[in-house]
């Protein structure tokens, strides 16, 4: 693999110019020089296409139409915008087909030129395709394979790689590997320039299609699934512009660390959401106990929500009379009990049904106006419909419900919670469910997030829950059965990529497989794809915190290592107070370069913080997007640091019943060194080698 770079890129690899006595300097290299006035005049036409974009005017028959355009105008300008610290492209793939021979510039989105051709191809456009999937064995037609490394936007090295010449030896990329272990500060960021051919694969998988993958730490699901978003927007345009996308994260601080992911590819008018603003229909004042909350969760209550809701339609004992001019009208009671017991049969939700009973009761007595000679039609079906003797009828025997107002009643109500719950739950369970006395309504109830959970599947079981076209999940192993099925309503008419790690699953109710999540989801005929090669985490901390996957996850596999740097791995147990050892630790690391996660237990945050303060140490929050942070062990997943300093273990696995896998969570965030400060002794597994 032929190597050339400026002053300030070094790299190993075969010189790209022959040797000479004489060779000219790097930056006198014509093939750099050219890339370098491609990248620049690449630029200036993307400024072009915005500018052409801003120019024009959004002019429509009537003012919503003008609104949308000027919505779509301005979302296209905002895709334009330049970022000067990105590259526009980072490789070029030469092709040679039937005689011809073309170029492509890959990059992170489409520019072309005053002409029309394209001076970058967007990385998600089909021809892009064999960048990352070419090979010696199958070129895909690639001739050259070239990656560039840059520094500051500025072009300052190449690599070419000749997919045809026996003679060349295959060589690791440099600047892949270094673009791949770069230090990281702030937000995530895409991986345009690093997709792996395995990663490539889920990532161009079709819009209809569901996949889950299973992802160790470090072998980059979250990043695979928002590529993967950007490229079904890409792909099938018209169709996600009129349904959406959405992407479902564990907390704000996950949503806060991928929050640049999508915009700086093109996309920014993505929906990211957590769980708890999904089903955010009520105001969480509680929180459950454990067990509790594991039953909230369990699956078992949709079937309790669906029987409480049809206990309300009663079995009709009157005869309905309706009066029109001088004639009364009648339905007996077995045609009305026929009509109930078709309309609950269609399975459409209790709402829905409920409003097509008027029409039914009312085409009854069409039929016996039309039989005694009066002359009927639509609008006089509508009217008796809407007349007052059917609608109280229909009140009567099928009444409105609420969905806030029927779970508050059912977690509130040991009457109707016994008869919704009998033969699905005990009468042990029956008691955990109910809220402590006195009842109260709707505004000041103790919700919990289990609770607005349980809103969320009534207010399903009322009325279709709008979806969208696709949905990503990420960390899908922690929500309940019942959370889960509040995902999958969401794209229970489009498709999902389904990202988690079973070893990762903290929650009482972790999902035990996948499998069993995928039907939650409704989707259980989803492709599983398993993703082993761990490209951020090195080797001496998937070493060490493998040692906890026999004990947390018997059958999954650690990640594969394939980074050239082990990292550093320091274990260091504090002979005197433990936040000086960690204010001293922090300040050590603090020297390196890239960011600092420092992981503590929940209850130990403001203890460390403290003592970072009056060490010097600059540090902040989760939000604070500063070098250093202080990370609560709760929120460490997804989430990952160049450097982590995790204290007290102990601590860590005592705070929570799933705590040996929370401490794997914890341990897998480092991304170049790992640091452990602790007082108390290492879990058991973490000290057999």
């Amino acid at each position: 693999m032929p190597f050339a770079t400026g002053p300030e890129h070094r790299a190993v690899g075969k010189p790209h110019l022959p040797p000479s006595p004489r060779r000219p300097p790097v930056s006198a290299d014509p093939v750099l020089k050219a890339e370098r006035e491609h990248l620049r005049q690449s630029r200036d036409d993307l400024a072009a296409m915005r500018e052409h974009t801003l120019s024009l005017t959004a002019q429509s028959a009537d003012h919503v139409s003008t609104e949308y355009l000027k919505a779509a105008l301005y979302r296209r300008a905002k895709a334009l915008e330049d970022d000067p610290s990105l590259p526009l492209f980072f490789g070029r793939i030469d092709r040679t087909d039937d005689d011809a021979s073309e170029t492509f510039h890959i990059g992170r989105r489409h520019v072309m030129d005053d002409n029309g051709d394209p001076m970058v191809v967007d990385w998600r456009a089909d021809v892009s395709r064999a960048f990352y999937r070419a090979t010696r064995a199958d070129p895909h037609g690639v001739t050259l394979r070239r990656r560039y490394g840059f520094a500051g936007g500025e072009l300052t090295s190449y690599e070419d790689e000749h997919l045809l010449d026996p003679g060349e030896a295959d060589i690791t990329s440099r600047i892949l590997t270094e673009e791949i272990e770069r230090p990281r500060v702030g937000p995530m960021r895409d991986i345009v320039a690093t997709i792996q051919p395995e990663q490539d694969e889920v990532v161009r998988a079709s819009l209809d299609r569901t996949v889950c993958v299973q992802g160790a730490p470090g072998t980059g699901k979250t990043a695979v699934g928002l590529h993967r978003a950007a490229y079904l927007l890409h792909t099938y345009r018209e169709r996600l512009a009129r349904t959406g996308v959405l992407v479902i994260g564990p907390n704000q601080a996950f949503l806060h660390y991928i929050a640049q992911v999508l915009p700086t590819l093109g996309e920014v008018d993505v929906r990211q959401v957590t769980v708890a603003e999904l089903v955010g229909t009520v105001p969480i004042r509680g929180a459950d106990g454990t067990g509790a909350a594991a039953l909230k969760g369990d699956e078992r209550m949709a079937t309790v929500l669906r029987n409480a809701i049809w206990s309300h339609v009663a079995e009709p004992a009157e005869t309905l009379y309706v009066t029109r001019g001088t004639r009364r009208w009648r339905v007996p009671v077995h045609e009305v009990a026929d009509a109930v017991a078709t309309l609950r049969e269609r399975g459409d939700g209790y709402t829905t049904a409920r409003s097509l009973l008027g029409q039914r009761l009312a085409h009854r007595i069409l039929l016996r106006m039309e039989a005694a000679g009066e002359l009927t039609d639509d609008r006089v079906q509508n009217a008796v419909a809407r007349s007052r003797p059917v609608k109280q009828y229909v009140d009567q025997l099928w009444p409105a419900l609420d969905p806030v107002k029927l779970v508050m009643r059912l977690l509130s109500e040991p009457e109707l919670l016994a008869v919704a719950a009998d033969g699905v739950l005990t009468a042990e369970e029956q008691a955990t469910l109910l809220w402590p006395k006195p009842a109260r309504g709707p505004k000041t109830a103790p919700w919990s997030h289990a609770d607005a959970v349980l809103v969320d599947e009534a207010a399903a079981a009322l009325e279709r829950v709008p979806g969208v076209g696709h949905v990503v999940l990420d960390e899908a192993q922690d929500l309940s059965p019942m959370e889960l099925r509040a995902v999958g309503r969401r794209a229970a008419t489009g498709s999902l990529t389904v990202l988690g790690d079973i070893a990762q699953g903290t929650t009482p109710w972790a999902t035990p497989s996948w499998p069993e999540a995928l039907r939650h989801l409704g989707h259980d005929d989803a492709h599983l794809e398993v993703l082993r090669k761990g490209y951020r985490v090195p080797a001496s901390v998937v070493d060490f915190a493998g040692r906890l996957l026999p004990v947390i996850a018997p059958g999954i596999a650690p990640p594969e290592p394939v980074r050239s740097n082990p990292g550093r791995l320091d274990v260091t147990r504090a002979d005197g107070d433990l936040v000086e050892a960690v204010a001293d630790a922090a300040a050590d690391v603090a020297a390196r370069e890239g960011s600092v996660g420092i992981i503590v237990a929940d209850d130990g945050v403001g203890a460390a913080a403290e003592a970072l303060r009056r060490a010097g140490v600059a540090h902040g929050e989760l939000a604070d997007d500063q070098r250093v942070t202080v990370v609560p062990a709760t929120l460490a997943k997804g989430l990952e640091y160049d450097h982590v300093i995790v204290v007290e273990p102990a601590a860590i696995v005592a705070a929570e019943p799933a705590g040996l896998r929370r401490l794997y969570v914890v341990l897998t965030r480092a991304v170049s060194s790992l640091t452990v400060v602790h007082s108390e002794p290492l879990p058991a597994p973490l000290t057999h080698q």
